[in-house]
């Protein structure tokens, strides 16, 4: 089964965009606030990312730090609709009426009047279809200009487009060389759907950063592995989130568009897959 559309135009920068099925354009590149700390530490990171031309922001209220997102816009004076931000809701948020006070209450923290894109963020059992339908509300009002799905799998998929009068915009999930192909079949039926996939942890949490091919391939372009890695992502046509606090690391995941891995080194990636998860599992997940 095939895991590779035919490609967009080849992205030239991280505010460079995907078509989501409603019209709305998603930029490529996203920074990840995943574990990234309350405070300054995390706003400084969104206006690093900012500065030098991410104008895609992905939080979630787990995470904790969606106040200091919204913080870090406010700082960089870009104005609110030159960057797309996406939440998501907590499984402890799931329930028709949940989920609309809890997209309250981040767009509360956020300090925003809408959210770009809204997400479930985890496929909990016996409730989610019903949490979708909330969903489905927040889009029809507007408060939510797109709404999608992470950490889906094809079965939890099938079961929602069953039943979805919207359906998804987005799915994302953990996705890179390592686990690729062996994601083969909820990538397939995502796109079959028009449902972009986003790839987060594409830099597998610094585990396979030392690989022997991965760093073969980096030595030929004089690259980063992480580079890479995001570099990969891209020419998959995924939406690559990448997550750092360093302003000199944020910046270098964005020093990826001007080479081009060549038809070999994409196989040669594809071929490590190893099914690797480096954090949930949702394969497992009823």
């Amino acid at each position: 089964m095939s895991t590779s559309p035919e490609p967009h135009r080849a992205p030239t920068g991280p505010s460079d965009t995907l078509p989501l099925r409603n019209g709305m354009h998603i930029p490529v590149l996203g920074l990840g606030v995943f574990r990234s700390p309350a405070g300054r530490v995390t706003q400084q990171a969104v206006t690093a990312a900012l500065d030098v031309g991410y104008r895609h922001i992905d939080t979630a209220a787990i995470y904790g730090n969606e106040a200091d997102v919204g913080h870090g816009l406010r700082d960089s004076g870009l104005d609110r609709d030159q960057v797309f931000i996406t939440t998501k809701l907590w499984k402890a948020d799931h329930g028709y009426q949940s989920t609309l006070d809890a997209f309250e209450r981040s767009r509360r923290q956020l300090s925003v009047d809408h959210i770009d894109l809204y997400l479930i963020h985890w496929p909990v059992p016996g409730i989610r279809l019903e949490t979708w339908r909330a969903m489905e509300h927040l889009l029809d009002t507007g408060a939510a200009r797109a709404i999608g799905v992470s950490n889906y799998m094809a079965h939890h998929l099938e079961e929602l487009l069953d039943h979805a009068r919207h359906l998804p915009s987005v799915n994302q999930i953990e996705l890179s060389p390592y686990n690729y192909r062996s994601r083969a079949d909820v990538i397939d039926l995502s796109r079959k759907n028009g449902i972009l996939v986003e790839a987060y942890s594409p830099l597998t949490k610094g585990r396979k950063l030392d690989d022997p091919p991965l760093v073969r391939i980096a030595a030929t372009h004089q690259r980063s592995t992480a580079q890479v890695l995001i570099r990969w992502a891209l020419q998959h046509d995924l939406v690559v989130l990448a997550k750092s606090t360093h302003a000199d690391r944020i910046a270098d995941n964005a020093d990826v568009f001007d080479f081009t891995l060549t038809d070999t080194e994409m196989e040669t990636l594809d071929a490590l897959d190893e099914n690797l998860v480096t954090g949930w599992d949702p394969t497992t997940a009823p």
